[in-house]
Parts: structure tokens; sequence; C-alpha cells
């Protein structure tokens, strides 16, 4: 963790509630807007492919979360370069910034080699994992073209980073709508088959999700070549910096696995929903992709505190840094009061929009997705406050005791009891979320104590010495 035990910048008495909110705004606005253009990309995929059959909606759902998982692990050296640049931005430190996003670019695309037969062969792991062969072939058939997206949407994950680190959400944000707009154009040519093009549904899918990475990774990197030329991103990137390379790849692991449990709980949860059956599946896949939706508040807003943090650690403001906290905190607790509001007043009409007035199996799925949306609008407290404070905790480079909390509360609490009300109780897919909406509580609260741990005033002395 950093030092920030000597302030050296103007008193952070003097910034009040109010300016951090206008800060907060400021720079979490374009983030907010950019992820969730970004999760706009998956949702277009679920919802069209749920106007074309509830088959294919049920194996996107499945190949979807797959992909994410193994997307969101190696994201870890991305959000490592986040903290970093900020912190390296508030000293005006050119070459650390530089060395920083150089090596978050090396390790992203070496990370992808690594996983690339994971997109290949997710067949016989489908298959492995209890999932009906239809489902797990639709997957594979997905994964094997999709897949070949994870070298330029990590690419994209460390510039955007970059470019947030240096609060320039506000080309993080373009880039993205660009993108999400592009594919869902794509999506609708060629999984349905209009204007001429073949009509190739799932295929048509992964291939315009594929192609959507690649224009983003193109023009992420046009607009920090042309925008920040200063940095010279592209000397000598052939050249590894084996010092700054090891410096992201343990603060980028932590912050990696942490995402991995918790994303993984979450394809957990599909897997089990997946034994109770097709439509159970695709319930889940819709629910998992509205709460999704509104966690990207939460994760923009978590991004923007990483910034401001790392920016405090940089001047040495330890004031700033608190008051920041606290103003972060309270802003994700009304955004989540608002998302779980929606939740439990409309549930019909959100749900609505994943499926065609004539699909068979509307009836069914709409009434689980609504059981399944007003335990969402129970977690939505709890995941807001453990990504905050999870933002909060990666602005003092302070990634392997949350890291820790974190996989405690998903995988020994959450997991655990989703199967034991889940399936051993037969409470069924109202079981299996009540798991979620435990492991998200259990984690938000250890990783909140440890955020206040180190930076309350009467820890003052030990968090001095500790970060």
């Amino acid at each position: 963790m950093s030092d920030v035990s000597a302030p050296n910048s103007p008193p952070s008495n003097t910034v009040g509630v109010r300016s951090h909110l206008r800060d907060l705004a400021f720079l979490g606005g374009p983030l907010i807007g950019g992820h969730l253009a970004q999760y706009a990309i998956g949702l277009t995929d679920t919802a069209m492919l749920g106007w074309y059959s509830v088959e294919a909606l049920a194996a996107v759902t499945l190949a979807g979360t797959y992909f994410f998982i193994v997307l969101l692990f190696g994201s870890g050296f991305a959000f490592a370069v986040m903290p970093m640049v900020a912190e390296a931005f508030a000293r005006e430190d050119n070459r650390r910034i530089r060395r920083a996003t150089r090596m978050g670019l090396w390790l992203s695309i070496l990370y992808g080699a690594v996983v690339m037969p994971l997109f290949w062969f997710s067949e016989p792991i489908m298959l492995a994992l209890g999932q009906s062969p239809e489902v797990a072939a639709d997957s594979g058939i997905y994964l094997q073209v999709a897949g070949w997206g994870i070298f330029p949407a990590l690419l994209v994950m460390v510039l955007k980073s970059y470019l947030g680190g240096l609060e320039r959400a506000q080309a993080v944000l373009w880039i993205t709508v660009f993108a999400a707009v592009a594919n869902a154009g794509v999506n609708y040519l060629l999984i349905f088959g209009k204007l001429g093009f073949p009509e190739m549904g799932l295929m048509g899918a992964a291939i315009a999700s594929l192609l959507t990475h690649v224009v983003s990774a193109v023009a992420a990197l046009a607009v920090c070549l042309r925008r920040l030329p200063e940095h010279a991103l592209m000397q000598n990137l052939h050249h590894p910096d084996w010092e700054m390379m090891g410096e992201v790849f343990r603060l980028g692991v932590p912050i990696g696995f942490t995402t991995l449990t918790e994303v993984s709980m979450f394809t957990a949860s599909a897997i089990m929903m997946g034994w109770l059956g097709t439509e159970a599946l695709a319930a889940h896949g819709i629910a998992v992709s509205l709460s999704g939706l509104w966690f990207m508040l939460h994760l923009g807003l978590s991004n923007a505190a990483t910034i401001r943090v790392g920016k405090a650690v940089g001047r040495k403001d330890i004031g700033h840094l608190r008051r920041g906290g606290v103003v972060a905190t309270w802003v994700s607790l009304v955004m989540a009061i608002a998302t779980a509001s929606l939740f439990v007043l409309i549930p019909e009409t959100l749900i609505g929009l994943y499926l065609s007035e004539d699909q068979p199996q509307r009836d069914v799925i709409l009434a689980m997705g609504v059981q399944l949306l007003a335990i969402a609008a129970l977690f939505q407290l709890a995941d807001g406050m453990q990504v905050v404070a999870m933002g909060l905790l990666r602005g003092l480079l302070d990634t392997g005791i949350p890291m820790v909390m974190a996989g405690f509360g998903y995988w020994v609490v959450g997991i655990p009891v989703a199967y034991v009300l889940g399936i051993w109780a037969d409470y069924g897919g109202q079981g299996i979320w009540m798991g979620l909406v435990f492991g998200l509580s259990t984690a938000g609260v250890l990783l909140m104590w440890r955020f206040w741990k180190l930076v309350l005033p009467r820890e003052s002395a030990k968090a001095a010495q500790a970060v």
C-alpha cells in the first residue's frame, strides 16, 4: 500500500461534501456511462437472442457468463493500472504512467494466449459442469468464435483504465458508446438475417461480439495516441520492463482473483439454475442481466473512487481521502435504493423486454423472473457496498487482504448457502439467489470494515504506518 501519512497538498478541510459530490459526478458520470454502454453489448446479445429463441437465450446466458469470468480475471491487470496511473498523474510522473500502462498491455496479451484454449474446448467443460448436451453444444459454438475477442477486450480494459486514471473519462464513454451501437447494428443484421445478410442466430451474435471488441480496441488506441502523445505508449513497446511488469502483476493478480471469485459465484449460480431446467436458466439470465445493468452504476462509482483515492495518495492527503470515501459510500447507497425500487415496482415490464409476445414459455419465464428480481432488490445494497469498498481499497493499492475477505464472502458463505437453499432444501431459483444475497452482504461488510479500519481518524497513526 501507498504512503498517505504526510499531507503536502492544500488543507483537506477546505474541500466540503458538495465539492466531493461535484468532483465525483464529473469523473464518475462518464465512467458509469462507459460501463453501461459496455454492458449494453452483452445485454443486446441477450435481448436479441431472447427474441430469437429460448434455446439461444439459454446458451448465450451460459456462454456470456463463461466469457466474462475469464475476461474479468484477466482484467485484474487493467484494474491495477488505474490507481497506479492516478497516483503517478498526481505526482506528474509521465514515465511511470507509460511504464505501468505498457506492462498492463503486455500482461493482458500473455494472459489471453494462456486462456484461449478454454474457449476452444468449452463444450466438454460445459458438459462436465452438468449442462444439457444441447446448451453445451450451442455455448461451445458461440465461444469458439466470440472467444477470440478476449485479446482486444483486454487491451480495451487497459486503455480505458489508463484514460480513467488520467481523468479522461469522457473518452472512455464515447469509445464504449460507439462499440455498443455498432454491436447492436451487426447483431440485428446477422442474428435475424436482415438487409440481405444470412440468418445466423447464435453464430451471428458471436461474430458481432468479436467485431465489436476489435473495433473498440482500434478506437481506444487511436484516442490514446492522438490525445496523449506526451506519454508515447508505443515507445519501445516490444521491450519488456521486468520491474514494472512485476509491480503490475503483484497488484493485478489479487484483483483478478477477487473479481474471479465474485463472477464465478454468479457462474456457479447459473450452473445450478441450469440443473433446474432451460426456463429457469433463461429467467436467471434475464434477472442477472437486469441486476448487472444497474450494477454498472456502482462499478463506475467504484472506479471513480479508486482514481480519487489514488490521487489523494499521490498528494499524501488522508483527510481528503476519508471524506471522499464517505461521499462515495452514501452515493452508492442512494443509487441502490433507487434501483431496488424499480425491481419491486415494475418487474414484469423489465423482464418483458427480453421476451417476444408469442414466446411459448413466456409466462413461465416471466413468473420466475419476477421472483428473482424481488430478491435482486435485496442484494442491490450489498452489491453496491462491496464494489465501492473494493474500489476505495484499490486506490490504496490494498488488494491482498480484500481478496481473502471477498473470497470468503462469495465462496465460503454465498455458494454453500445457495446450494443448501436452492438444491438441497428445494427452494429452487429463489433459494439460489438468497445465497447470492448472503455472499454479497458478507463481502460488503468485511470490505467496508477493512477500508475504514485503515483510514478513520482514530486509526491515523496505524494508517500512516500501514498505508
